[in-house]
């Protein structure tokens, strides 16, 4: 997961960077509003979230999200401000903010709503999802490989969804937890093995494939020639 993070008070942009890191995203940082709008735009929608600050410096991030949705740019957008007042949120959000925190925050409720932007952006784009002929209909909530369907259940599935939605990349243990557990549980525990073994059994091998490969150390991938 990759996040464009714009904040010019740099102890705290340091500081997110290095949290986002440990929660298992990729931080690009920028410190200004026309290098926050620079990187944005040349990266399209390669970003999975975008997180402005309300009051950089050059372009000011509601003129920077703006700019952006005109381009054609839909990443989501989290907003932070020191200005809590309604007229504040309302001009950023009218600006084409998908949410807004006003300073200062939890971080933990920055994390979840970052998460919740990421996913909602996930399955608003996705649609359905192939890998050979493996499909996962992220719509319908329904896999299939060939003609055959396959049934998961809400975890296995949203396991799936996430490493099929980043194919050839791998996704991180971490990534995983946050994405499909909320972080709620020890990064230490088996149970992503235990889900990931039952996933590769009803996926793989009554088909006689391997879709799913541990990179050890760093997470799973979903091989795309596969």
């Amino acid at each position: 997961m990759r996040i464009l993070v714009a904040e010019d008070d740099v102890r705290l942009a340091d500081l997110l960077a290095q949290s986002l890191a440990e929660a298992g995203w990729a931080v690009d940082l920028v410190h200004d509003g026309t290098d926050a709008y620079g990187r944005a735009l040349e990266e399209g929608n390669g970003f999975d979230v975008l997180l402005l600050d309300r009051m950089l410096p050059g372009t000011d991030g509601a003129t920077v999200c703006r700019r952006l949705r005109h381009a054609g740019v839909t990443t989501p957008v989290l907003m932070l401000t020191a200005r809590g007042e309604v007229r504040d949120r309302i001009s950023g959000l009218d600006a084409g903010a998908d949410d807004y925190l006003p300073k200062p925050f939890d971080l933990d409720e920055l994390l979840a709503r970052l998460r919740a932007l990421h996913r909602r952006s996930s399955y608003d784009e996705e649609g359905v999802l192939t890998v050979g002929d493996l499909v996962v209909d992220a719509d319908a909530h329904r896999v299939r490989r060939g003609g055959t369907e396959i049934e998961l259940s809400a975890r296995e599935f949203a396991i799936l969804r996430l490493l099929v939605a980043n194919a050839g990349k791998v996704v991180s243990r971490y990534s995983i937890l946050d994405e499909v557990w909320d972080g709620e549980t020890d990064l230490r525990s088996n149970v992503i093995d235990v889900h990931l073994a039952t996933i590769r059994a009803k996926i793989d091998k009554p088909f006689g494939t391997s879709t799913i490969t541990t990179v050890r150390g760093a997470g799973y991938r979903v091989e795309t020639g596969r």
